[in-house]
């Protein structure tokens, strides 16, 4: 089989598995939450740890991969991640698991922010490129499709464990495959590694995620909350100035002058902070609410595997014929519709309320994800792939990190706020204790909870409790897709096909010094 397409198999497994990892896990979390005792603060940071060091450390990553050679450091990646997974199915309190999975994130980061440069190396801009990237990402919509009855099933079946076990044989696989079969190749004008840009955006980052998470706690208004949002700003100005001055940053703010760019950037952050992020909570509702096992929770969400693994290929087929920002804004109002048609939920809801806007934001999802992949890396030139790789990444990462914080803190704030109007005029819309209900009812906890309150009041504290959670889900769904539609409108306003490479390029003959040098590089 030629290089390219053991190349293409090893990096869509490989993302496979880091990608089914993350919604693999949003099914296995009632089980963590119970076996571990766990918060839902906690059950937040399982998702948060990961996604937070993926999405600082990819953009580094990238460069290194470009500076030491792209598979020596995916292969790198591969074995930390593998290993990270080890010890996360090993893992006995929360504290633990959220390590692991925060070591998790920094192998994540390193092969994201190679696949897409290993792909883009072996296939030529244009159909063949788009042909490979339609595969890399139907292989995204399946794993974010069937990651939850994949979790489903190993969940019952072995325990919440085995999520994270399942990836130690697949990567010692990917390993060996990466070092036999794949091609090593570098970027001679390679950057240097750019510490402070580093050190401010990963600690920016950090800090706005963490206050989201403790804002309904300790107050919005709070010292610790404005110190934290602040201290986010803060750096995050810092991280642009130090960007600006620096020689060879780690986020060449120049590539932000090409409309296209930003656009398929602003594009990743919408689909990822709506759709992606609202996967923990939808998940919540089925398990937690509507009371569904980890597996019956996963078969309900069949319906977007299944058009998700029917639009990626229609998306790949149409990149030739149309243009990159009508499919994208297409795909993201679509994400974003079916968001919208899941609202509207009530107490005699079953999962089928959900039915219509799962098939609408699948195919959304199916349709953007091979778009978003080919044009992060052609509009930028060959050998700066691993960069605009890893600020893709980087966008989707924020998304997913941002997303669940900031709709967890909506969900609870509205949920507490439907609990203090149900309950007005009795201890239990005093103080924290509407937002303690909201929890335990996320959690699926409520019968604990009720176990403290007065026997003749349980029945209107129970009503008040699942009012609320149900409060809180259609508002963070409406807010999700209006989300994902204004980021619709902002790629049809910002992507333009002039400033992405297209079959144009795949018509001229490369010059034979280039073949020569590239592989001189590489030794």
């Amino acid at each position: 089989m030629a290089r390219k397409w053991w190349t293409l198999i090893t990096v869509s497994v490989a993302t496979f598995m880091l990608l089914l990892d993350i919604t693999v896990v949003n099914t296995a979390l009632p089980a963590i939450q119970a076996d571990l005792h766990a918060s839902f603060t906690d059950l937040q940071w399982v998702i948060d740890a990961y996604t937070l060091s993926l999405a600082a450390l990819v953009l580094t990553a990238g460069s290194l991969a470009d500076r030491l050679g792209r598979r020596r450091v995916f292969g790198i990646g591969l074995a930390i991640f593998s290993f990270a997974s080890l010890l996360a199915g090993l893992a006995t309190n929360a504290t633990m698991l959220n390590l692991d999975r925060a070591l998790q994130g920094v192998g994540g980061a390193i092969m994201f922010a190679v696949s897409l440069a290993l792909i883009a190396q072996e296939f030529s801009a244009g159909r063949e490129r788009a042909t490979a990237m339609a595969t890399y990402g139907a292989t995204i919509g399946v794993a974010v499709a069937i990651g939850p009855l994949v979790g489903g099933a190993l969940t019952d079946g072995f325990g919440w464990q085995s999520v994270f076990l399942l990836n130690v044989p697949i990567g010692i696989a990917a390993i060996v495959a990466t070092f036999t079969r794949l091609r090593e190749t570098r970027d001679p004008h390679a950057t240097r590694i750019d510490w402070g840009g580093l050190a401010t955006f990963s600690s920016a980052l950090f800090l706005l995620v963490l206050a989201l998470l403790r804002g309904n706690q300790e107050g919005w208004g709070s010292g610790l909350i404005l110190g934290l949002f602040a201290g986010a700003a803060v750096l995050l100005a810092t991280f642009v100035a130090v960007e600006r001055r620096v020689r060879e940053p780690m986020l060449p703010l120049g590539f932000f002058r090409r409309r296209a760019f930003t656009g398929v950037q602003l594009a990743a952050f919408a689909v990822s902070g709506s759709m992606f992020a609202l996967f923990l909570y939808l998940t919540l509702y089925l398990q937690n609410y509507l009371g569904y096992t980890p597996f019956e929770a996963g078969l309900r969400y069949l319906p977007i595997t299944v058009a998700s693994f029917f639009a990626a290929p229609v998306a790949g087929v149409l990149l030739g014929r149309v243009q990159a920002r009508v499919i994208l804004a297409g795909g993201l109002a679509m994400a974003g519709g079916g968001l919208l048609l899941m609202g509207g939920l009530n107490a005699g809801s079953e999962w089928t309320a959900l039915l219509l806007g799962f098939i609408v934001a699948g195919i959304g999802v199916g349709l953007l994800n091979p778009v978003i992949a080919d044009v992060a890396v052609s509009v930028v030139p060959k050998e700066q792939s691993g960069m605009a790789s890893g600020i893709n990444d980087t966008f989707r990462q924020v998304g997913i990190a941002v997303g669940i914080a900031a709709w967890g803190a909506l969900f609870l704030g509205r949920g507490a706020a439907k609990v203090s109007e149900l309950t007005a005029g009795t201890p239990t819309a005093e103080g924290d204790h509407p937002r303690q209900l909201i929890e335990a009812a996320s959690s699926g906890n409520l019968d604990q909870a009720l176990s403290a309150v007065p026997a003749g009041a349980r029945g209107t504290v129970a009503h008040a409790a699942r009012e609320g959670f149900l409060a809180g889900m259609n508002e963070i769904l409406l807010l999700g897709g209006l989300l994902a539609i204004l980021g619709a409108g902002l790629a049809l306003l910002l992507v333009r096909e002039h400033e992405i490479e297209r079959e144009a390029v795949e018509e001229e003959a490369a010059p034979p010094e280039a073949g020569v040098a590239l592989e001189g590089a590489s030794a």
